[in-house]
């Protein structure tokens, strides 16, 4: 996997007890952008990037036909979304 970390605007789900679930995101790529519906997510993890507080989503989707693995951050403290690696 490569590493991006490129900001994507995200579609996300909180449920009662306050867990974060990524929906769907849209990404930049040449031409016009590209809307990935979140498939399934493999795991989940809590990190710190240089003092930064970031949840990390390991996720499945199909993409132009075929099943991709890549990975989501989310930081706690800014509230923003990277697509990690893909």
């Amino acid at each position: 996997m490569k590493i991006l970390m490129q900001p994507v605007e995200m579609v996300a789900r909180f449920s009662s007890d306050g867990n974060l679930r990524p929906v769907k995101y849209q990404i930049a790529s040449e031409g016009e952008p590209m809307v990935i519906r979140v498939d399934q997510i493999l795991f989940k993890t809590e990190e710190k990037l240089a003092g930064n507080r970031m949840l990390l989503f390991r996720c499945q989707s199909e993409i132009n036909g075929f099943a991709k693995i890549f990975e989501l951050k989310y930081e706690l403290n800014t509230c923003k979304w990277f697509l990690y690696k893909m």
